[in-house]
């Protein structure tokens, strides 16, 4: 026999011999084969269903004022995080269609691979099951949690990649993209996604968070807070009012306004003609003594030449925008009036800032929220009812027909108050201290123990 014929019945054998031993195990070598294509591809599929999940939590947790410096900072990638986030509703639709054509195969090849071995029922349970749970750990929450601790430089990472699958499921993004704008127009919804992640009330949120944290201190979370009222607050809100307005008459003379300067130490006075309720200009202290007054003496010189005229304006007039007036009219105290054109009080530049940066006291001024305890404070009774339930993280009514703790106080007795007097409202108890005439001046208020507190209203005593 020839070595030919020698190999070619031993490969014949070898044949014969594999065939033999595959139909004992049950298993067709082909088989075997697409298992292994199938696996590998299971195992793509699983990076991509990463990269999708891990790219959402990357992209909507980036600030946007973090993309702009990171742009500004010519860091590679920030540009095209820029411009996926300007349209954030194709971005999320993008990502989700990516996400679930890849679940969605995932899931398909798997109850194939099962079918392949084990009958059908059993196939779809194991691939229902197994895929499930893979999936969830190592295609959702173990990419998520990356994504959460490295956003900025994972987004970075993902920008280019997600702007390639926007191109490449452009059909599929475009398609889903229209309809779900469409369910959104006829079930009433708005795009959310389109709107700021942050809401005004959320870092507020954050703020409070951040003096728990210890990250704030409390009188920076004040002014914080005092910031984000700033725009809804009106001028009634920061004026003086006009018990308190100290003014001149227009036939005063320099003497008499000087010493009613220097008397309540005050750099300006308004000036009226008859009465509060025509306030004609203002007068400031330093144009008084500097001016040259031609030999008149100063008990006979007229204040007539030196008034300035001032501003009028509603008392419901946000604050931010006349702020802005003042500024451009280069004004430092308008008067504030009502609906009737009655003088309400006078606001002065200062009045504004105090809004902000909270009160500048003068040497003999009281502290208009002074905190004896956690569970205490005294407090002027001027001073507004917001002020009060930041100082003491209460909840007393505000927006009513009273703005100061001392309308409240009067709101609730429904008469004239006595020194010494004491109300309870909703777990709190409020003791006046001082009135001056039948003005409230000072109130002490304490939150009670839950176990003395029992919320059913006002109660008065003395």
């Amino acid at each position: 026999m020839s070595g030919l014929e020698t190999a070619v019945r031993r490969g014949l054998v070898d044949i014969d011999s594999a065939a033999l031993v595959s139909e004992a195990v049950g298993v067709d070598p082909s088989t075997n084969l697409v298992a292994g294509i199938g696996v590998g591809t299971l195992l793509v599929l699983l990076v991509l269903s990463a990269f999708f999940s891990s790219a959402e939590i990357a992209m909507f947790s980036l600030a946007h004022h973090r993309i702009e410096a990171l742009v500004e900072e010519g860091r590679p990638g920030a540009e095209t995080v820029q411009l996926l986030k300007s349209d954030p509703h194709r971005l999320l639709v993008t990502i989700l269609v990516g996400n679930n054509l890849v679940n969605i195969a995932m899931s398909s090849i798997a109850t194939g691979l099962f079918a392949m071995y084990v009958g059908q029922g059993q196939a779809m349970a194991a691939a229902t099951f197994g895929v499930t749970a893979v999936v969830l750990l190592f295609g959702e929450s173990a990419p998520k949690s990356y994504a959460i601790e490295n956003t900025e430089s994972w987004a970075l990472s993902v920008a280019r990649p997600l702007q390639v699958s926007k191109y490449v499921l452009y059909p599929l993004v475009v398609l889903f993209d229209t309809l779900t704008r469409l369910v959104n127009r006829l079930s009433g919804g708005g795009t959310a996604v389109e709107s700021s992640y942050v809401s005004r009330e959320e870092i507020r949120e954050l703020i409070r968070t951040g003096e728990n944290e210890g990250i704030i201190e409390a009188d920076e979370r004040e002014m914080l807070q005092r910031v984000f009222r700033f725009n809804d607050t009106i001028a009634k809100e920061v004026m003086t009012p006009r018990l308190d307005v100290t003014a001149v008459p227009r036939t005063a003379t320099l003497t008499e306004a000087v010493a009613k300067c220097v008397e309540n130490r005050h750099t300006r006075l308004p000036v009226y003609e008859g009465d509060l309720d025509t306030i004609v200009g203002v007068v400031e202290l330093g144009d008084l003594v500097r001016d040259d007054w031609d030999g008149v003496a100063a008990e006979d010189a007229s204040i007539e030449a030196r008034i300035e005229e001032t501003l009028h304006v509603p008392e419901s007039k946000h604050v931010d925008e006349l702020f802005r007036e003042m500024r451009t009219e280069r004004v430092e105290q308008v008067v504030v009036i009502d609906e009737f054109g009655t003088t309400e009080g006078i606001v002065t530049t200062e009045d504004i800032v105090e809004a902000v940066v909270g009160e500048i006291l003068d040497t003999q001024e009281d502290e208009p929220v002074e905190v004896v305890n956690e569970r205490t404070v005294r407090v002027n009774g001027e001073v507004n009812i917001e002020a009060v339930n930041d100082a003491l993280e209460i909840e007393f009514p505000e927006g009513e027909e009273f703005e100061t703790i001392a309308g409240f106080v009067f709101n609730r007795a429904g008469r004239l108050v006595e020194p010494g007097e004491t109300f309870a409202y909703d777990g709190v108890e409020l003791t006046v201290e001082r009135v001056d005439d039948t003005r409230i001046k000072r109130v002490r208020i304490d939150k009670l123990d839950p176990s003395v507190a029992d919320g059913s209203g006002v109660a008065a005593s003395s």
